[in-house]
């Protein structure tokens, strides 16, 4: 690598894998998180997703669940049965309701559910930031001298 023209991923939180089958839309999605520092990988169907996620073993994995050769809650089935994919995040962004969605989707431990028609741009933003960016400051700063 080298370190003036190539840039390395801050943290390990920061890589995701988006599974979308409109590719306009997955453009979307890798765009705007890569300007918020992500790393992002795209998979179109099933498959390949699948192999993906296995090879980069992202911090998070953006879900569509109708998808093309092996749908979402497949995959997610799959990853939960290897230790390559058990810990891994999931956050389903789907067109179903959940209501509409295969059964055993919130068993198979997912961070969330949304539903894309009703999703704006700086919302898909939000929940990737809440679900990845590490919250290691529990306390309020202060300004003052400590008194002794």
């Amino acid at each position: 690598m080298n370190p003036t023209t190539d840039i390395a991923p801050k943290t390990d939180w920061s890589k995701i894998v988006i599974v979308e089958d409109n590719a306009s839309l997955a453009d979307i999605y890798k765009t705007r998180l890569e300007l918020l520092g992500y790393v992002c990988f795209v998979a179109h169907e099933g498959i390949e997703a699948l192999a993906l996620i296995e090879r980069e073993r992202p911090s998070l994995v953006l879900l569509d669940l109708m998808l093309p050769k092996l749908a979402g809650d497949q995959i997610l089935k799959i990853m939960r049965t290897n230790d390559w994919g058990r810990e891994i995040k999931v956050l389903i962004i789907s067109n179903l309701n959940e209501s509409e969605a295969p059964s055993g989707i919130r068993e198979n431990g997912i961070e969330g559910y949304a539903v894309k028609a009703n999703l704006t741009n700086d919302q898909i933003d939000g929940l990737v930031d809440d679900i990845l960016k590490p919250s290691t400051q529990n306390e309020s700063i202060s300004l003052e001298k400590p008194q002794v």
